[in-house]
């Protein structure tokens, strides 16, 4: 990335002429192939939310997040009551198009428009949701709205002792920046906290990278993948970690 100078001969940051905040997100559905982004609600959602969670018979899906795992079905609405009513974070529920269940949720979160920067996070996948091409394509419906609005910054952060999100955020095309030491208190233990990110130029090449392996021709007649999403994404990574 290049710098210029100032009249003093210092490195400044370079010039983003016309720059104007984006708005921020807005609470309404985005739609793919295979899965559907539903603004979340109690009514709708939470008692399929709950039934594909309770599949995660370990708790393991909540080891590395802020709550859960829920006991029973009203633990968990009374959760996705508040959780539908906060704006950052902005809750999605993540429905499969086949069934029309919501099997996973995930957010907006951090939206700061003034700096063109919004972050992902939240990311709560039921087995029936994991690894699957509804999950890859949530993440691409989501980013793709955030740069379609103008945003040029966005983030992924993670526990750093949690390697399944670190792998997924640099599967996804985000270059990891780095470790926060003890940033946070999470369930009583300390949080270290990795950063990743894709910026506004990354993302045209990203995009394409998505696109084609969301395409239909990319699996066989068992869904099962021809090519990875990381022998795509990799090489536009400019840090891993």
């Amino acid at each position: 990335m290049h710098h210029d100078k100032n009249h003093l001969g210092q490195p400044v940051g370079f010039a983003v002429p016309g720059w104007k905040p984006p708005q921020p997100p807005l609470r309404t559905p985005l739609a793919g192939r295979y899965c559907r982004l539903e603004p979340l609600d109690p009514k709708v959602h939470a008692e399929s939310l709950y039934q594909a969670n309770a599949l995660n018979t370990d708790g393991s899906m909540w080891t590395y997040m802020a709550y859960g795992p829920f006991d029973t079905a009203e633990s968990y609405r009374q959760w996705a009551e508040g959780a539908s009513r906060t704006s950052d974070p902005m809750f999605f529920a993540i429905v499969d198009q086949k069934t029309g269940r919501a099997v996973g949720v995930a957010s907006y979160l951090r939206v700061d428009p003034a700096n063109g920067c919004i972050e992902v996070g939240h990311l709560a996948y039921s087995p029936l949701l994991q690894r699957t091409p509804a999950a890859t394509e949530a993440m691409y419906l989501m980013m793709n709205n955030a740069f379609t609005l103008g945003y040029r910054r966005y983030e992924w952060k993670c526990n750093s002792l949690n390697l399944p999100s670190r792998g997924a955020a640099q599967r996804l095309g985000m270059s990891y920046e780095g470790v926060f030491r003890q940033a946070t208190v999470v369930k009583g233990r300390n949080r270290d906290t990795a950063w990743y990110s894709v910026i506004d130029s990354e993302w045209p090449a990203l995009k394409q990278m998505f696109l084609q392996w969301l395409a239909p021709a990319n699996f066989d007649e068992h869904g099962k993948q021809r090519m990875a999403l990381s022998a795509l994404t990799g090489p536009l990574l400019k840090q891993r970690g």
